[in-house]
């Protein structure tokens, strides 16, 4: 306790990084950001920028870069980016921000990456999955896990999911994007002994539009995986961490 106090007084720690060092949270004007989640699960939380202002995920960017040197934030709109880009070159002018669709990261120059001996296949039935998917890529590859990405391979026809086989059945986890039916997930599912986990897309219309078709179909699957919520890309690349993590350790 008193060496953080000093580390405080002397200006060698900023108040917000000894919050986070003695209750694992920093409590702000924008939240409370969870400083210990990565150490906790292994997975850092993310921001959630979507209905938030700018304002408000720029301080909880900062809060995160302050307390573990990085940040992940999703379902970001460009005006919520163009803040960020104009905060950080005055605040954390050395910081790198990497933006992937709706999903961006930043870390600082003292930021350690982790590295995982572990494969992830993320796969897309088509270019209206790729955000959902890039929100699951940023997590994994911000965990070190090597990244084996296969897109537009939909069922609709068969043939190009087949062609690619042989190389799903090289990783050691595959997360699957899917809309309108959802039918991918459980045909991969069915031809590989990697664990699939399934994410339904909100693309479709009429009955069942807008992932709920895809979900359900999931959900339903007669070949075995693993279902999360509509565009929970986040969860889905969290969920793949956590097994890879795992299997990482095994090796070891």
């Amino acid at each position: 306790m008193r060496e953080l106090l000093e580390a405080v007084a002397d200006g060698s720690l900023s108040p917000a990084a000894a919050q986070a060092e003695l209750r694992g949270y920093v409590t702000g004007d924008a939240g409370r950001f969870d400083a210990a989640r990565q150490q906790r699960r292994g997975i850092p939380e993310a921001i959630f920028a979507e209905g938030k202002s700018a304002e408000q995920v720029v301080a909880l960017a900062e809060t995160a870069l302050e307390t573990t040197d990085h940040a992940l934030i999703t379902r970001l709109a460009d005006e919520q980016f163009d803040a960020l880009e104009t905060s950080l070159g005055e605040t954390f002018p050395d910081a790198t921000l990497e933006r992937q669709g709706p999903t961006a990261r930043i870390h600082t120059t003292e930021y350690e990456r982790p590295s995982l001996e572990a494969t992830v296949g993320i796969v897309t039935a088509g270019t209206v999955d790729g955000p959902v998917a890039d929100e699951a890529e940023v997590v994994c590859s911000g965990a070190g896990v090597t990244i084996d990405r296969v897109d537009d391979v939909g069922v609709a026809a068969l043939d190009r999911t087949l062609d690619q086989v042989d190389r799903l059945r090289e990783v050691d986890v595959l997360i699957v994007a899917a809309g309108r039916e959802g039918a991918l997930p459980t045909v991969i599912a069915g031809l590989v002994d990697t664990p699939v986990i399934g994410v339904p897309v909100s693309s479709g219309y009429g009955h069942g539009g807008d992932g709920e078709a895809a979900l359900a179909g999931m959900l339903q699957s007669c070949t075995m995986l693993s279902v999360v919520n509509i565009d929970a890309g986040f969860v889905a690349g969290s969920q793949a961490v956590l097994i890879a993590r795992a299997i990482d350790g095994a090796r070891d």
